[in-house]
C-alpha cells in the first residue's frame, strides 16, 4: 500500500467515525434524559417503577415522532394538491 491510499483510508475513517458520533449524541442525551426524568420521581434505577416510566417516555417519544411524520406528510401532500398556492 503506497502513502496515498494510506491516507486515503485513514481520513475515511475519521470522516465516518465522526458520522457514527455525531448520530449518537442525540441518543444518549434523549437517555441520560429519561433517566433523570424518571429519577426525579424518586424512583430508583431498575425497579418496576422505574422500567415502568421509561416505557412511557419511548412512547410518548414515538408518539411524537408519528405526529410530526403524519404533519410532514400532510403538508407534502397539501403542496402536490395545491401548486397553486406557495
Amino acid at each position: 500500500m503506497n502513502s496515498k491510499s494510506l491516507f486515503a483510508l485513514l481520513l475515511a475513517t475519521v470522516v465516518l467515525s465522526a458520522c457514527v458520533a455525531r448520530n449518537q449524541a442525540p441518543v444518549a442525551a434523549l437517555n441520560d434524559d429519561d433517566d433523570a426524568a424518571c429519577q426525579a420521581n424518586g424512583v430508583k434505577v431498575g425497579s418496576p417503577e422505574y422500567v415502568a416510566c421509561r416505557k412511557d417516555r419511548d412512547v410518548q417519544r414515538s408518539a411524537a415522532i408519528a405526529r410530526a411524520d403524519r404533519r410532514q406528510r400532510n403538508l407534502g401532500e397539501y403542496m402536490l394538491n395545491h401548486p397553486e398556492r406557495p
